[in-house]
């Protein structure tokens, strides 16, 4: 039972899932750096005022957000494609766990406070809409949390796979040794 859980790899989609999540939340930041106003209603509060207002320090907050969604998208590819083999195995596994673990953090963070907004628990120094909370609440800030989850599925599925291949390849070393 216990080598069963140790072998276990993640199906292939759930490391595919985390580049469309990646990109995906790239594209809505470049709309948005872009001076797109579209969706800024569904974040509501302070960034929806200061992104509306053109905040020279939101748009180039988002310009990082930006970068950082991109090299997320890439580093998830680097764990599904076989050029991402090429890369070093710690530096791309010790990125993968890391920043799985800082969007899973976040996203249950920022969920469970803005439900506490929702659910009237904790009052916001700036009130949000409705629109607002509902949007962050069933999508914006969940979304962190699944993009983490699938770039953990990810990173553990090229760990275990990347583990496969070597113990494949020692095994057979071994077999021609006298």
């Amino acid at each position: 039972m216990e080598q069963d859980r140790q072998s276990w790899v993640p199906p292939a989609w759930v490391g595919w899932a985390a580049v469309v999540l990646a990109f995906a939340f790239a594209g809505v930041s470049l709309l948005w750096a872009l001076g797109s106003t579209a969706g800024l209603d569904t974040l509501g509060g302070t960034i929806e005022r200061r992104a509306r207002a053109g905040d020279p320090v939101l748009l180039a907050a988002n310009l990082v957000a930006l970068v950082l969604k991109l090299l997320g998208g890439v580093l998830a590819l680097a764990l599904v494609q076989r050029w991402g083999r090429r890369l070093p195995r710690r530096l791309l596994l010790t990125l993968g766990w890391l920043g799985a673990s800082v969007l899973v953090l976040y996203g249950l963070l920022q969920t469970a406070s803005v439900a506490l907004v929702a659910l009237g628990v904790v009052v916001p120094a700036e009130p949000l809409s409705d629109r607002a909370l509902t949007w962050r609440l069933a999508l914006w800030e969940p979304w962190f949390l699944v993009w983490g989850l699938a770039l953990a599925g990810a990173t553990l599925r090229c760990q275990r796979l990347s583990s496969q291949r070597t113990s494949r390849r020692n095994r057979s070393t071994r077999v021609g040794e006298p």
